[in-house]
């Protein structure tokens, strides 16, 4: 079997991107033939796919302009709703259309949660049957550790790319209000400028902030040495699907603090898994529970550790979707793609 990963912005370190590559490396080790595409950078240069049995796209609004592109029509194609997706277009007036018309002429649709799928079905009811809710996984170490706090001072990351809706300037702003009472905190931001405005706004902010520091993106293979080096990982944003970059940190056993929305929600329990904030006073009443206490960094990473690896196992995500593989070819051998 052969299947085309088509995914945007693949040559940007995304939360999509890192998604894509797991998944790849996961079929390949299944012996699937993989190839992945950019369906934003690339589009000028490709006017119709290789054959493959399956095209597998991700965000469903750019997959549907993407389709419109080529010159010989695709119809063999599963979907991954994304955060993007799910928070924004699908209830977009101006872009509701074209997701719908993409999830429907789908063999088949992919959600990460529970959660997601009632908001899927709260708009299109007719496609249960073939929406598959499957979990995102990890291949990140499996190793636990209980993190150490770095003598001297206390690192918080904060892995995103800078975009308004991921809220970056709400971490520099909060933490320097922290910084107050505790001037060991110290921050790393990782990840690249999306959105111009919003990189000179983060350059701004950090202008003169030795406590700050901006790593701009870096490959993936080197974000195991940064979390290594961290106390607590932070996602700040304002909506999110389900954030890679958290769910890899909860892996390695460290603990997490974030913003309360539908996609951090589904993989983090407040006091069990990570801690969860909403505005200013929660997150800084928050970072300085874990800024003082370690016993609580300890614990919340060790059970955040052992929810990952019985949630969100690589080796189980590549098994469900290698099931709705199965779904999809069955379903397109029948030439039955519809609702009814």
């Amino acid at each position: 079997m052969k299947v085309i990963l088509a995914t945007p912005f693949y040559h940007q370190l995304r939360g999509n991107t890192i998604t894509v590559q797991r998944i790849a490396r996961g079929l390949s080790e299944a012996d699937v033939e993989t190839e992945v595409i950019s369906i934003t950078e690339e589009t000028d240069s490709i006017t119709a796919l290789k054959e493959a049995d399956l095209i597998h796209g991700f965000n469903a609004y750019r997959f549907y302009q993407f389709m419109k592109t080529l010159s010989i029509p695709i119809t063999n194609y599963t979907i991954t709703l994304t955060g993007t997706d799910l928070n924004h277009d699908l209830t977009n007036p101006n872009r509701q259309h074209d997701v719908i018309a993409c999830l429907k002429n789908a063999l088949a649709v992919h959600v990460f949660d529970e959660k997601a799928k009632r908001r899927t079905l709260e708009v299109l009811p007719d496609i249960e049957r073939k929406l598959f809710v499957i979990a995102q996984g990890t291949s990140s170490s499996s190793i636990k550790r209980s993190p150490k706090k770095t003598t001297g001072s206390f690192h918080f990351i904060l892995p995103a790319g800078i975009r308004e809706v991921k809220n970056i300037p709400f971490a520099i702003k909060s933490l320097k209000k922290l910084r107050q009472t505790h001037p060991e905190v110290m921050l790393t931001i990782v990840g690249p400028i999306i959105e111009k405005k919003e990189g000179e706004l983060v350059k701004e902010l950090i202008l003169d902030s030795e406590w700050v520091n901006y790593e701009g993106a870096i490959p993936h293979s080197e974000m195991e040495g940064l979390y290594s080096r961290a106390d607590v990982v932070l996602n700040t944003s304002r909506s999110e699907g389900q954030s890679s970059a958290i769910l890899e940190a909860m892996s390695h056993g460290l603990p997490v603090l974030v913003a309360k929305n539908k996609g951090n929600l589904s993989l983090v329990s407040h006091n069990r898994t990570g801690l969860v904030y909403e505005g200013v006073e929660q997150f800084i009443t928050c970072a300085l529970r874990l800024v003082e206490q370690e016993s609580l960094r300890q614990s919340l990473g060790q059970q955040a550790a052992e929810y990952v690896e019985k949630h969100h196992s690589a080796t189980q995500e590549i098994t469900a979707i290698l099931n709705m593989y199965s779904f999809s070819l069955n379903l397109s051998k029948k030439g039955d793609n519809s609702n009814d």
